[in-house]
């Protein structure tokens, strides 16, 4: 239920920084446009963000055509990970098998490159 809520909160956020903040923005219109999202990996806890410079769309479960999916190994790992998202947690993550990344590692770093602005 906590992973649920801070993925449903997260698009909030992520809506409203688009709205009042133009650093967010700009970055976001450098961008064009990312496709990402959450996941456990049984996907019992799934949200995926489709991000543009037109706006941010939300939604429960994992389409197939996302640029990246983040997935963790049970909803506890990825709480701990995303309380405090640095690139040490996800890749400490990542070699004890708890993270997966699927998709390319260069939009985990436009993602990350994002989420410091909220």
């Amino acid at each position: 239920m906590k992973l649920r809520l801070m993925l449903w909160l997260l698009g909030l956020m992520l809506k409203r920084a688009q709205r009042r903040k133009p650093g967010f923005r700009r970055t976001l219109s450098e961008m064009r446009r990312l496709d990402w999202g959450i996941a456990t990996e049984d996907l019992a806890i799934a949200r995926h963000f489709r991000m543009s410079p037109q706006g941010i769309q939300t939604g429960a479960g994992l389409p197939v055509d996302l640029d990246l999916e983040l997935r963790f190994e049970d909803e506890a790992t990825a709480v701990r990970v995303l309380r405090k998202p640095t690139q040490q947690a996800f890749l400490d993550g990542m070699m004890a098998g708890k993270v997966r990344l699927v998709g390319d590692s260069s939009d985990l770093k436009k993602l990350q490159k994002l989420l410091k602005q909220l």
